[in-house]
């Protein structure tokens, strides 16, 4: 089952208000300059062309101002909604056709509201919020499908998804990967050919051109596909931190905590959905 995480669309901090984000150019501690330079809180040494690393700016203290308790803080409601929605929606429906038909149902919707938020050009919870509450719905259903065939697959995805968030933070941390605007072009660019691949499978599946879901098969290149897919995650999960890092030593915000919750629950539940089938693949194998 294809995830309906709409991550390939993400959007950062918003390109408008001037803080971090991928989707525009130049970036926040990137070659060419500094977007930060608009804002009052803080002013940046990156202001010379050319400077890509150096010490970040210490904003002047504020209560106005992301901090990483913020963004812990709103990334634990986000993704307490999307949990307490998958396990209501686990304890109160049956695996039926019915149930099914509401997951794609839940899983439309979620995508609906993260593409409103992606192009607004500020953070709105209550989208947020709608959008977790929507794909718990939708992680519940599918869950209890796996677990009903597999027993114990969304346990082990969720260890799987732990484990590849704790390693890509510890990679990224230790300065392993350097998140730099060529790394995240080229990122960006695999991203993007792989939905395209994925986008054409599915027409060729619903088509009957392709048998037992095509490049999404519980076989040898479906478990390929979806260790591709959990590492285009991992690529994401370092987005994720570079814009946080950059908010908070730019003093972007604290409503733009929000944006950076929202970012890290597209991208995890993401994971999760691929980290399902995999596990439900080398189940089926064994």
């Amino acid at each position: 089952m294809r995830s309906s995480n709409p991550v390939f669309s993400r959007r950062g901090f918003s390109r408008d208000n001037g803080y971090a984000g991928f989707n525009t150019a130049p970036q926040a501690g990137y070659a060419q300059g500094n977007p930060y330079a608009q804002n009052p809180y803080a002013q940046s040494p990156y202001a010379q062309p050319g400077v890509q690393y150096g010490t970040p700016p210490q904003a002047p203290a504020t209560t106005d101002r992301m901090t990483m308790d913020d963004v812990v803080v709103r990334s634990a409601i986000t993704l307490g909604t999307v949990a307490v929605g998958a396990v209501l929606a686990w304890a109160l429906l049956p695996v039926t056709a019915t149930s099914y038909g509401l997951a794609v149902g839940s899983a439309i919707v979620a995508f609906v509201l993260a593409m409103v938020q992606s192009f607004r050009r500020t953070p709105s919870p209550a989208l947020i919020l709608g959008y977790a509450a929507f794909e718990g719905v939708f992680l519940g259903v599918i869950s209890e499908m796996y677990n009903s065939r597999w027993s114990g697959a969304p346990f082990q995805a969720v260890l799987g998804t732990m484990a590849v968030s704790a390693a890509t933070l510890l990679v990224y941390k230790a300065g392993w990967i350097r998140v730099t605007a060529r790394y995240a072009r080229i990122g960006m660019a695999i991203a993007m050919a792989f939905l395209v691949v994925m986008a054409v499978n599915l027409l060729l599946v619903a088509f009957g051109v392709a048998e037992d879901g095509g490049l999404r098969s519980f076989g040898p290149l479906g478990a390929l596909v979806g260790i591709v897919a959990i590492l285009l995650g991992a690529f994401f999960l370092t987005l994720d931190f570079k814009q946080i890092e950059d908010g908070i030593a730019y003093g972007a915000p604290r409503n733009e905590s929000w944006l950076a919750a929202f970012g890290l629950t597209m991208t995890l539940v993401w994971i999760y959905v691929e980290m399902l089938r995999l596990v439900a693949i080398f189940t089926n194998n064994d």
